[in-house]
């Protein structure tokens, strides 16, 4: 792994934004403007994910979905056991932090995207379905450990019925699963000369827009810096390890499972290895207003969202490039 794999513009652009927080330099962006780029890469995402699965094999894509909810429900559980066993914390806050581990990035995800699109390396269509279907089972593990966690504390479940009702309907029709489904189903419907005349809009245009709202999270990760001292050293150490044991995880699936390419099994490594930062905050705030939100939103975009887009994702291309040499080196 070379210098110059990290010499992508969207990574660039994110050092860019940290740079700018920690100079304390008055760079602002619009504030509807993040929303109005992530509708637009979410969308982007699922119409060339949709057009690719078109002439996609199902049985393959039913094997990504089937990979997508074993991730979603294993990973928080292993973090909370991590969580709990290991670094003492107390089970609500384990719980809320937990449920950001077994979901997705879709920043990290378009990162990596960007990352193989600037290298001119190839992938599959199959982890974009991934991206779509982890969110809801991750939140829904967080209930439960939220649920278990209050009887272990003592604490009354009586309340807790309507809200896991609310949040469960709310975890099926959050906006961003919505725009990617939604997406994907007009990305394959649609033919092939109606797709040429919005793909320069959605697919020539997409890094740019990546860029500036790379350069926006460098900022907002920027911000939590300050923050570190009141996460606490084990959970820094946590940020950084758990999406690496997850990154493990993909890799092997990815390969050994799915036997995707070499830019397969690195999507696939960077979903088990993302933090949500989106979807799973205001569920667990919601869901679970003793958690210290400080905890979760500092591990998120602190300290595992930085790590993988400077260091991560290329670490994780070279280890799906050297699973691929060593067990298929023709």
């Amino acid at each position: 792994m070379s210098l110059s794999s990290l010499l992508v513009p969207a990574i660039l652009f994110f050092a860019l934004g940290m740079f700018a927080c920690l100079i304390k330099s008055d760079l602002k962006f619009p504030p509807d403007m993040h929303r109005m780029i992530v509708i637009y890469l979410l969308i982007g995402i699922g119409l060339h994910g949709g057009k690719e699965l078109a002439a996609a094999d199902m049985g393959d894509a039913l094997s990504a979905v089937w990979a997508a909810l074993g991730f979603g429900i294993a990973l928080p559980i292993v973090a909370y056991i991590i969580l709990r066993g290991l670094g003492k914390i107390d089970p609500l806050n384990a719980a809320a932090i937990s449920a950001h581990y077994g979901s997705v990035s879709a920043g990290t995800y378009m990162t990596a995207v960007a990352f193989l699109g600037g290298i001119g390396v190839t992938y599959e269509a199959y982890p974009v379905i991934m991206l779509a279907i982890m969110e809801s089972p991750a939140i829904m593990i967080g209930l439960v450990l939220a649920g278990y966690s209050r009887r272990v504390m003592g604490g009354t479940s009586k309340a807790d019925k309507g809200m896991m009702k609310h949040l469960l309907i709310d975890a099926f029709t959050n906006g961003s699963i919505l725009l990617l489904f939604g997406s994907m189903a007009i990305g394959a419907a649609v033919s092939a000369p109606s797709y040429h005349k919005i793909e320069p809009f959605f697919e020539l245009i997409f890094m740019g827009a990546l860029c500036i709202f790379l350069c926006d999270m460098g900022m907002e990760a920027g911000k939590r810096l300050s923050e570190f001292k009141s996460v606490g050293v084990f959970l820094v150490g946590f940020g950084i390890a758990m999406p690496l044991f997850g990154a493990a995880c993909g890799l092997f699936v990815g390969h050994f499972l799915l036997g995707y390419s070499i830019g397969g099994i690195t999507l696939v490594a960077v979903l088990a290895a993302s933090c949500s930062y989106i979807a799973v905050p205001p569920a667990m705030r919601l869901a679970i207003p003793e958690a210290n939100p400080s905890f979760y939103l500092t591990l998120s975009l602190g300290v595992t969202f930085p790590f993988n887009v400077v260091v991560g994702i290329p670490m994780y291309y070279a280890a799906a490039q050297y699973l691929h040499e060593t067990y298929y080196p023709w």
